[in-house]
């Protein structure tokens, strides 16, 4: 009966340069951000003794003379036009709940989606009946932010083809703050697959789709066998956004796919061990130090 012994190894030293983070001001809760009265206090501070304090761990953010602070693990907080993954939890009247991780449901309009067919019109009773052969508890969808309500509750659209419901692939959840803010949150990858990384820290993978068809209406789901090198590929990218969120790294394309080039001497087993994701990590930092210049 074989038996795998694993020893502890040196680490490797990682360059001084990765160290710097652009001078970003961290903080801790009760640490002192200004002493100077002339500054607004925002979210995650307060004032004692004339002095502006962190109530949070994060980083400081400031604009004129508003000053915040970022947390570094909270929950979603939605800004319009945001790209997000959620699942459906609720069919109600003209309207669907959807969990997008954030304090509270965000709500989909049956008006702010696409009708099969991509009719134009008013929404009827007859559509208000049909809500649930569009979009049922569980569904996962992709959306953008339309709005945020006065309690912080979002409201989801769908009006584009790229936006829908999402058939085949895998969800990975990881925190927020490790999306990086991008002009598109939709990848296509070189190996194969393609990505959506919800600014609400949901994953999308799944196999590069065919052309969308417009009578689909974001509704129509392709529920074919997915071949076993796509699922292989999905598997590996799923294990290679895991050892970048453990090792705090933030999620892009070009990080995503430096990443599974790193693994690809790896079996895909072998990268939910600590010290292979710690290899790979380090030597995506190290092309992304290189490609920054």
């Amino acid at each position: 009966m074989a038996v795998e012994v694993r020893l502890p190894v040196a680490q490797k030293r990682v360059s001084e340069e990765l160290g710097s983070q652009g001078g970003l001001h961290l903080v801790t809760p009760g640490d002192t951000i200004s002493t100077d009265s002339g500054f607004m206090r925002g979210h995650g501070t307060y004032t004692e003794d004339d002095k502006l304090v962190a109530s949070v761990a994060g980083v400081v953010e400031r604009v004129n003379k508003l000053i915040c602070v970022r947390a570094l693990k909270a929950r979603y907080n939605g800004e319009v036009g945001d790209i997000v993954v959620g699942r459906i939890t609720e069919v109600q009247q003209k309207r669907w709940k959807v969990d997008t991780n954030s304090r509270l449901d965000s709500v989909l309009l049956l008006s702010a989606v696409n009708l099969p067919g991509g009719e134009l019109r008013r929404r009827s009773a007859e559509d208000e009946l049909a809500m649930r052969s569009y979009l049922q508890e569980g569904d996962l969808i992709s959306a953008e932010v339309q709005a945020v309500y006065s309690d912080g509750a979002l409201s989801l659209h769908t009006r584009s083809l790229k936006y829908g419901k999402l058939g085949q692939g895998l969800l990975v959840q990881v925190s927020p703050s490790l999306i990086k803010r991008r002009k598109t949150h939709f990848h296509n990858l070189t190996c194969g697959a393609s990505v959506i990384l919800g600014n609400n820290g949901f994953i999308w993978l799944c196999p590069t789709p065919e052309e969308t068809e417009e009578e689909a209406g974001g509704f129509i789901t392709n529920l074919e066998p997915i071949a076993l090198a796509d699922r292989e590929v999905i598997s590996r990218l799923r294990n290679c956004i895991l050892a970048l969120a453990s090792q705090k790294m933030l999620l892009y394309d070009t990080s995503i796919l430096y990443c599974y080039e790193a693994s690809l001497s790896h079996q895909i087993k072998e990268l939910l061990k600590v010290e292979v994701m710690e290899d790979i990590v380090l030597e995506t930092r190290q092309r992304l130090l290189e490609l920054e210049g």
